[in-house]
């Protein structure tokens, strides 16, 4: 079962019990003013990569980072972490035995090469690949968007079918619709009501096909 759900993720983990879900995939803002850079970045991709998001409206999501109320419910609720941007949050999450990285193959764009998540695993650190601008980054519809691709990967590598996933910053809905074909229970919370509007209307058509048959 899939549920998208607009509120507050901190009112959502307020009503579940201890270890309600096997594993957090989770895209918190990190703190680095994406919004603002992507306003003043005179390079082509980077401002058509967001020109249909929110981004340039003048919001400010990624101003500052959760505060540790956040980690400590999201640790409570989950078994299992996988933060994105945990490079940002070590003084909440501590150490880690291994980092899940997106090597984004940027090349000479100015935009960084990789993105980090902390995960609460006993692994080593593992590596996804895929080009930053590969596909469809002219139609995303967040400014900090991630591949399915990428979330795919994520599940395969880190979780089992049937069990149940959290996401509490749902953003695109990307990881959403991984978790559809992936094919375990999952939950995402959104707080912005237009974000999910939209990425509830791209996870239903990019789902419905399956669906059909």
């Amino acid at each position: 079962m899939i549920e998208l759900l607009n509120i507050d993720c901190m009112e959502y983990m307020a009503t579940l019990p201890d270890k309600a879900f096997d594993l957090a995939v989770v895209d918190p803002p990190y703190g680095i003013g994406i919004v603002e850079a992507i306003r003043k970045s005179t390079t082509a991709g980077t401002s058509n990569m967001f020109k249909m998001t929110k981004g340039r409206d003048g919001s400010d999501f990624d101003g500052k980072i959760p505060d540790e109320a956040y980690f400590i419910e999201l640790k409570r609720v989950t078994v299992n972490q996988i933060i994105w941007g945990g490079n940002y949050f070590l003084d909440y999450l501590g150490r880690t035995n291994g980092f899940a990285v997106w090597d984004k193959m940027n090349g000479t764009n100015p935009m960084a090469d990789a993105e980090l998540a902390w995960t609460s695993f006993n692994k080593s650190t593992k590596m996804f690949r895929m080009h930053h601008f590969s596909a469809g980054y002219d139609a995303k519809i967040h400014p900090t968007q991630k591949p399915v691709a990428l979330y795919g990967w994520i599940l395969r590598n880190y979780a089992k079918p049937g069990q149940r996933i959290l996401d509490t910053h749902l953003g695109s809905g990307s990881s959403a619709i991984a978790a559809h074909y992936f094919g375990c229970d999952f939950v995402g919370c959104e707080i912005d009501v237009d974000y999910f509007n939209a990425a509830k209307e791209r996870f239903d058509r990019e789902t419905r096909q399956v669906a059909m048959f």
